[in-house]
């Protein structure tokens, strides 16, 4: 980024085909899922080495629990044969596995809300169609009228709004209060469609195309900048309701998109077992990683700040990276780093961990199709752990996988039930999902 902190266009950026898609036994479900546990029996010095490893029990699969204690106990610094050189670790992915619901996703919903942009209303433009191919958007994206809305129709549409935000927010150029130009119309209809608009971008295109397109809205600001406000972003998301909102544009805003509406799910939540699990490791000598689609910076605020309680390490942070000037975030995606997401995940694992230490890692944590690869493509890896979101696509392969591993002596995959409404881990495989009461295993 040149000094006068112009965007410039990213040539660099990974490119937009193929699209990939983002960011799913039947029975007694939790009864039996919990039931599975009962069938193994440990000798009392395995019973001993789990007890030694102090993993808090709280809301685990009791199965999951004891398996993971055991591999601790099997790989971690009271086994025989470990070697301090050759410290075994453990990758989690951090959104929906290490937190309930998305950290880069609330942040944009927080940086619209608070108008937390940089961008003179060229460069906004200019953004808004970055890497991303014209035309229409897929057929599930029509806006109240059954039309489907395509790019830059849509985006025509934002310029006039930010163009009139930027005129008169006066944290941008103008003088009035965030509070009063959120009342404004143009404000209603800028937030549903920039919304629509990372929806659309990323279920047309990809995330190939819409997880470095949306955090190109970061540029012109510091680290220290995105920092803080990924911390207000965290700050008020663990505050707010776990709860989806529909967000309609303005029909006397109609513009040339039309009327469109999008959903967020607002809310965030800390995971205690995924917190405890991560001090259980580093304390038993096993080294703990993240490796995140979302913006490496914006996860780090989350996993290394003390009161979130993960305490992860900075340099164990792996994620999507930009091009910076000095200290300032361009809209470049880092050239020759990999888009971390589903394979992407294996490659940077590979080009910064396996290359580092000759070996894979021990345990894997994720919960979408995103984490498929490096949940199943290292030799090494003891367990592919799955916290159930009962999806479909490739994590949902895996998942049934884990189901019908559940009463295995030694499986490969395991499988970890959520409540969604509440954001807690369940004591069993089997996941409640939002809006629902009854437990399930596997995606219907």
């Amino acid at each position: 980024m040149n000094n006068n902190h112009k965007p410039t266009t990213d040539s660099a950026a990974p490119a937009p085909a193929p699209a990939l898609k983002r960011r799913g036994f039947l029975g007694g479900l939790l009864a039996a899922a919990a039931g599975g546990a009962l069938a193994t029996i440990a000798t009392p010095g395995q019973a001993a080495a789990r007890a030694e490893v102090a993993l808090d029990r709280a809301k685990w699969a009791a199965r999951n629990h004891e398996m993971v204690a055991q591999m601790i106990a099997e790989h971690g610094k009271l086994a025989a044969g470990y070697q301090s050189s050759k410290r075994p670790y453990a990758v989690f992915d951090w959104d929906n596995t290490s937190i309930m619901n998305d950290c880069e996703e609330a942040l944009l919903m927080h940086q619209i809300n608070t108008l937390s942009f940089k961008l003179t209303p060229a460069e906004f433009s200019a953004i808004t169609r970055q890497n991303v191919p014209p035309g229409p958007f897929s057929k599930d994206f029509k806006n109240a009228a059954g039309q489907i809305v395509d790019l830059e129709a849509i985006c025509a549409d934002l310029d006039a709004d930010y163009a009139f935000l930027y005129a008169n927010y006066k944290g941008m150029a103008g003088s009035k209060s965030l509070e009063e130009v959120s009342a404004t119309l143009e404000f209603q209809d800028f937030r549903a469609k920039l919304c629509y608009l990372y929806e659309a971008v990323n279920d047309t295109h990809g995330v190939a195309v819409g997880y470095p397109w949306v955090i190109y809205f970061f540029a012109n600001m510091s680290v220290a900048e995105v920092s803080a406000l990924a911390e207000a972003s965290n700050d008020a998301a663990l505050g707010a309701a776990l709860t989806k909102v529909k967000y309609t544009s303005p029909a006397e805003r109609a513009g040339r998109a039309g009327v469109v509406s999008v959903s967020h799910f607002h809310g965030i939540r800390l995971c205690t077992e995924i917190a405890t699990l991560m001090d259980a490791l580093r304390r038993n000598g096993i080294d703990v990683y993240v490796c995140t689609a979302s913006l490496e910076e914006v996860v780090a605020v989350f996993a290394t700040h003390p009161k979130y309680g993960y305490h992860v390490s900075r340099d164990n942070i792996i994620g999507l990276r930009l091009e910076r000037n000095g200290q300032v975030l361009r809209n470049a995606y880092l050239k020759d780093w990999p888009l971390t997401w589903g394979p992407g995940k294996t490659v940077a694992i590979r080009q910064v961990l396996v290359a580092q230490k000759g070996y894979g890692p021990l345990f894997v944590a994720g919960d979408s199709d995103g984490d498929y690869d490096m949940l199943r493509d290292f030799p090494e890896t003891r367990y592919g752990f799955i916290v159930n979101r009962m999806k479909n696509g490739k994590i949902g392969e895996l998942s049934k996988l884990a189901a019908e591993q559940i009463k295995a002596s030694r499986p490969r995959f395991l499988l970890q039930g959520r409540q969604e409404s509440t954001g807690n881990w369940l004591p069993a495989e089997a996941s409640i999902k939002y809006g629902k009461t009854a437990p399930q295993l596997l995606t219907s």
